[in-house]
């Protein structure tokens, strides 16, 4: 995958399109990833009752999962966050590294 959990992206495809946000979950093995105020839904839980009497439950917020394909990881162009698209570099020591192919940095 060309992002990692901690990377920031943007939504480039869906409903969301053009929103910004952190990875927090990624799950290779689907090729799915969950961004932070990307993709909202309501989920209903069962109400129920904590130990000291609280109640808990009813309907949540929450964050669903998006393809990998949707989004693009960000890098600072000229003070403004701008999608990129990934390459890989060998460095000297054998390590492969993600790379920015807008400016050419490390990702």
């Amino acid at each position: 995958m060309h992002v990692k959990k901690g990377d920031t992206v943007m939504v480039i495809a869906g409903k969301d399109k053009g929103a910004v946000g952190k990875v927090i979950v990624a799950y290779p093995t689907k090729d799915r990833i969950i961004v932070e105020g990307v993709n909202l839904i309501k989920k209903h839980t069962k109400i129920g009752q904590t130990n000291r009497g609280a109640k808990t439950g009813g309907i949540i917020t929450q964050e669903a999962s998006i393809h990998v394909s949707n989004v693009l990881p960000v890098v600072k162009v000229d003070g403004e966050d701008a999608p990129t698209r990934v390459g890989y570099r060998v460095t000297d020591d054998g390590h492969k590294v993600r790379i920015a192919k807008r400016t050419n940095e490390e990702l």
